[in-house]
């Protein structure tokens, strides 16, 4: 079985709203609003991945050092296992550009979120961005399952 390693970033503005981009020409989540983010390369750090896929998915250049790591959450959904590792940054160079990985780009409070979001991405957003937690997980028949909160 595949086992996924995912990195995200969390894009924050002053005003406490996070960027997503409606996804386009991706295999994962088409046509829902989501998180810049992706798959880790072999080779390649985590918050070096998220980064990257800023980069790509929304046009911004952001510093790894400014960072800040939130929390993992493991997921095995339907088959499918993997880990979402989630960064937050609160600087970046540029202006959040369309490309061909989004077609709409906007800022969203994160407990006022359009419906037509990734699935897990409320969940997700609360536990680690709004609770601080540093773990969740996902899991087939159980209910969403934070754990762990930050001593």
């Amino acid at each position: 079985m595949t086992f996924h390693l995912i990195a995200w970033l969390i894009l924050q503005d002053r005003e406490g709203r996070v960027l997503l981009g409606r996804r386009a020409g991706v295999a994962y989540g088409a046509g829902l609003w989501g998180l810049p983010g992706g798959h880790v390369e072999r080779g390649e750090g985590l918050a070096e991945a998220a980064v990257r896929e800023t980069g790509e998915e929304v046009g911004l250049r952001v510093n790894p050092a400014d960072l800040r790591f939130l929390g993992v959450s493991r997921y095995d959904l339907q088959g499918v296992m993997g880990a979402d590792f989630f960064f937050l940054a609160e600087r970046w160079e540029g202006t959040p550009q369309l490309t061909p990985e989004v077609s709409e780009i906007a800022w969203f409070l994160p407990d006022a979120l359009p419906p037509d979001v990734l699935p897990w991405l409320p969940g997700v957003l609360a536990a680690h961005l709004l609770r601080g937690l540093c773990l969740s997980e996902q899991l087939d028949g159980a209910a969403d399952l934070p754990l762990f909160p930050p001593k």
